[in-house]
């Protein structure tokens, strides 16, 4: 039996974020074995997997577990590594630069 899932402190502002701007946000942290933590669909209908990580950490806790490097190079679609909610709506729209929440 899997654990609760452990989710990065940033996480839930992230999904709060895309909730915001029209995205529908499914949680898949619970899932493990290297799946991505969230599932997102945009307002206009495209989806986006989307690795959480906690931009405040220094860059060596930020590495993909060797769970998620398999997973992801097994996936016939792009994984996004996001930092922040910033990073992930300027995913979701294809937008550069700063997007105030």
């Amino acid at each position: 039996m899997r654990l609760a899932a452990k989710i990065d402190a940033n996480q839930n502002e992230i999904v709060k974020a895309l909730r915001q701007v029209g995205c529908t946000v499914q949680s898949l942290a619970s899932t493990g074995k290297g799946v991505p933590d969230l599932l997102v669909a945009s307002p206009s209908g495209c989806l986006y997997l989307m690795e959480v990580k906690d931009g405040s950490k220094p860059p060596s806790a930020r590495k993909l577990t060797p769970d998620q490097v398999k997973w992801h190079s097994e996936w016939n679609s792009e994984v996004h590594i996001v930092l922040s909610a910033e990073q992930a709506i300027d995913i979701v729209f294809k937008r550069k630069g700063r997007i105030d929440i």
